[in-house]
């Protein structure tokens, strides 16, 4: 029951993601794609005060990629840079709360990728750096 409940959750934010758009001007912003199977993010950040006001994604791909940045993007609003800094790869997939396989990792993490490069300012982040 609870499984179906959780895969109920990630095509809710697949079929109506939280906080779709992009934020012009951002803050913080970065792209990225997964080469494996095409999936992209663009990801953006407005910082007040050192807290994340608002935040915003646009991408395509699979329902995992997708459903995880919009997951994503609700855990961090509202967050402290360094809160948001803090996060790990662990973080997120427990907040999924569904079995991510090892050949859709990549999917479930490619937002992380995005907010983590994005808000360290680097060109790109590795999964072992999450």
């Amino acid at each position: 029951m609870a499984d179906s409940l959780y895969k109920e959750i990630i095509l809710d934010h697949y079929r109506s993601p939280r906080n779709k758009g992009r934020l012009d001007p951002a803050d913080y912003s970065h792209e990225d794609v997964n080469p494996l199977c095409g999936d992209e993010i663009v990801l953006d950040l407005r910082v007040k005060d050192g807290i994340v006001s608002e935040v915003a994604f646009e991408g395509r791909g699979c329902a995992i990629s997708q459903a995880a940045t919009s997951i994503l993007t609700e855990m961090i609003e509202g967050r402290t840079v360094e809160e948001v800094k803090a996060l790990t790869k662990d973080d997120l997939l427990e907040e999924l709360s569904v079995p991510i396989s090892p050949a859709r990792m990549k999917c479930a993490l490619l937002g992380l990728k995005c907010l983590k490069a994005g808000i360290y300012g680097v060109g790109h982040m590795h999964d072992d750096d999450l």
